[in-house]
Formats: C-alpha cells, sequence, structure tokens
C-alpha cells in the first residue's frame, strides 16, 4: 500500500467529514463516522476516570512536567508555543528538554538498529535529536516537529520516543534537565503532569463539534477543565469575548492567554540569506504547503502583501519528493513567478537541493507574540521557575 494513496485516502476523509464531499455515499460514511464518535468518547472518558480514581497511575519522573496539547487534531499553532515557552524557560535558568512522540518518523536502517544491538550500544529506544549542544537527527528520524524545535532552539534537549515516560528518565538521568515540556501531550496520561496547558485555535476552537472519527475532537470539550492555561492561538486581535465566555462554561478558573503567530522574515531554503517582511509586498509567489489548516498560512501571505498565483496543498506532513518539487517549479517559472514560499513547517520535509533552481525556495519564520494575557503568561513563568521547595506537591491532572 503506497505512502501516496493513503494520503489520498486520508484527504478523502478529511473531506466527508468536513463535509466538503457530497452524495449518499458520503452521508451514509458520515452517519456510520457518527456512531464509532459515540463509542469513541465512551473510551476516552473510561481512560481518564481510571487515572482520575488511581486504577490506572501515572509515573512521576522525578522532575517538573508541562503538557503542551490541544482538544483537536492539527492545526492549532503548537509548535512556536513550545519553542516559545522553552526559549523563556532556559533564558530564565531552567535546563529543558522537550519530549514528542516523533510523529511519522522514520526508523533507521535495520543494519544500523543491529548493529548498535550487537555492540551493546541500544540501552533504550529514546532518540536523542539534540542533545542541548549538538543537532544529531535530521527531519526523517525525527520528525518534522522535534527537528525545527532542535534546529531553532539550539541549546535545549530534545527527545523522540513513543514511550515518553521511558524519553523522561533518559532526560532526567542522562541529560540532568529539570523542567520536562510534553509536546502534544494533553491525551498522554502516563507521564504525571503539574501543569497543562492548552491550546485552542480562534478560527475553529472546537473543530467541527464532533469527536473522531465524524469530526477533529480528541476529547469533549468540556474535559478542557483539566488545563491550568489556555491559549487562544491565531488571534488578529479582534475581540475574542464569545469564545472566552464559552471556554469559561468549562473552566472557570485556568489563565487564558490570547496570542498571535507573528511573522519575522523570510529565509532562503537552500542559500540561508534571510529577506524582510517588506520584501514580500507585490511579489508574486507560488504557496506549496503540507499542514492541517493551510488556508490560514496562504491568508497570512496575502495580508503580507503577496499575490498568490499558483498554490498546491498537500496532506498534513507529507515529506515532499524531488519531482512534486521540480513540477512546481516548473509551474511556477512558466508563470515568471518570484519566488515559492512555504511555511517552516514543511521546509524541514523538502528534499535536497534540486539540480535546476529557477525560483528561490523561501519559508516563511514566525514567533508567537502574546496580545492579551500577558500578566497570565509572567504568572505561569514564574509559576515554574521559583525555588522546587516552594511549589505545590506533584499531582495528576486528568
Amino acid at each position: 500500500m503506497s505512502a501516496r494513496w493513503l494520503e489520498d485516502f486520508e484527504q478523502f476523509a478529511i473531506e466527508v467529514i468536513l463535509e466538503r464531499r457530497r452524495g449518499k455515499r458520503a452521508t451514509a460514511l458520515r452517519r456510520f463516522l457518527w456512531v464509532l464518535s459515540g463509542l469513541f468518547r465512551a473510551i476516552v472518558q473510561a481512560r481518564l476516570w481510571l487515572y482520575r480514581h488511581r486504577f490506572l497511575r501515572a509515573r512521576a519522573p522525578g522532575s517538573l512536567v508541562i503538557s503542551v496539547g490541544n482538544l483537536t487534531v492539527g492545526g492549532t499553532g503548537k509548535t512556536p508555543v513550545v519553542e516559545f515557552l522553552a526559549r523563556t524557560l532556559q533564558d530564565h535558568g531552567r535546563r529543558v528538554a522537550i519530549l514528542s512522540r516523533g510523529y511519522k518518523a522514520k526508523k533507521p536502517p535495520i543494519l544500523r538498529r543491529l548493529q548498535r544491538k550487537w555492540l551493546g550500544l541500544q540501552k533504550n529506544k529514546t532518540r536523542v535529536v539534540h542533545d542541548g549542544e549538538r543537532l544529531l537527527l535530521d527531519s526523517r528520524f525525527a520528525g518534522d516537529e522535534p527537528f525545527m524545535l532542535a534546529r531553532s532552539l539550539g541549546n535545549v534537549v530534545v527527545l523522540v520516543d513513543k514511550d515518553r515516560v521511558r524519553a523522561a528518565v533518559e532526560a532526567v538521568q542522562a541529560f540532568a534537565c529539570d523542567t520536562l515540556l510534553l509536546d502534544d501531550g494533553m491525551q498522554y496520561l502516563p507521564l504525571q503532569q503539574r501543569l497543562n496547558i492548552c491550546l485552542i485555535d480562534r478560527q475553529a476552537p472546537f473543530g467541527n463539534e464532533y469527536l473522531l472519527p465524524r469530526g477533529t475532537l480528541r476529547e469533549p470539550p468540556e474535559n478542557l477543565r483539566r488545563a491550568q492555561y489556555i491559549f487562544i492561538t491565531k488571534s488578529d486581535g479582534a475581540d475574542n469575548s464569545t469564545l472566552v465566555e464559552r471556554i469559561r462554561t468549562y473552566n472557570s478558573t485556568a489563565g487564558i492567554i490570547e496570542c498571535t503567530h507573528r511573522p519575522l522574515h523570510l529565509k532562503n531554503l537552500y542559500t540561508g540569506e534571510e529577506l524582510p517582511l517588506s520584501w514580500l509586498p507585490g511579489k508574486h509567489i507560488g504557496a506549496l504547503s503540507g499542514i492541517a489548516r493551510p488556508e490560514s498560512f496562504e491568508e497570512k501571505l496575502s495580508a503580507l502583501g503577496a499575490h498568490l498565483n499558483v498554490t498546491s496543498r498537500f496532506a498534513d506532513h507529507h515529506r515532499f519528493t524531488e519531482s512534486e518539487l521540480s513540477d512546481f517549479i516548473t509551474r511556477c517559472v512558466r508563470r515568471d513567478l518570484d519566488a515559492i514560499v512555504t511555511t517552516e513547517k514543511d521546509s524541514v520535509r523538502f528534499p535536497h537541493r534540486p539540480q535546476t533552481l529557477e525560483v528561490p525556495v523561501l519559508y516563511l519564520r514566525v514567533e508567537i507574540e502574546i496580545l492579551r494575557g500577558q500578566e497570565v503568561w509572567a504568572d505561569l513563568i514564574h509559576r515554574v521557575c521559583k525555588p522546587p521547595e516552594l511549589m505545590a506537591p506533584e499531582r495528576v491532572f486528568v
């Protein structure tokens, strides 16, 4: 079964779920998925109940654990928030490690795995993407988001393991980390968490309001009560009082922070040259992406003054091939475009420099900017960075 076929099927399923597909078959499939959603909800709530009542126990790794996650599948802008938080905590003297499951990361070649096992080097399966000093894995074996975080931060430990309890132990014992950021960790309950940060996309706060597989919700909205801090991402400065009011019906005490993904500059993927945002207005570009919400990226480029003449969208986490990039470059050259622009997250999944590159390939570098709730952010940082003896005892937030 080819990767391309799986991507096409994934795109078809998304179109059915989001009701972009019409007809009797699509309607029948949505009804079937709705039934499965009821079963999924029962399983999710039962699992939470088992952890809450200690029938299943979370493990404490001997270090502060902060979960950064969401209620929906993809598209909340989580990676820049994790980077912003890690950088801030590191600047405040914490020894930070980011723990990721490495979604769609490729396994090392079997000969290398066997070699390491025979030589006694394969003591555990945790992959060290960055050891705090050096970048050790590329995006294929690290996963795109862990690699992007490791490359951007430069001095933060980044570990990949589906068993993040094992990764947490590795971070504490091998790297002496005192603060663990659990990337995409709201649903990862085996690791005891002291703080739970939940991200909500202002543009689609609760997806299409259905749980998986009928919708994009991983948990019911009422489970938002487990969060101590809530980030409303992709804000544009407009009034969010209606959304805040709904959030408060589920969680009346969490600190709320409203933030935006602020563009910083453009960077040439193959030469490293940086271009200011002032270069973009009036330019005719091709937009190429493989993310959960490509329309958000394309709207941002238009808002910056670019003319989007050619766009191409692939499935989330798509790893671009040389032929796909060459075909898109050819389309852009025929239209005499000024550049191809992609996201930073996509840029780590691009192939090596093509033999012919007749149009520059740029990615848009963004960072988090807090629009409202600066005092809540300051409280979060103080709560994490104050002396350990003043911290409240650990507990499980489920």
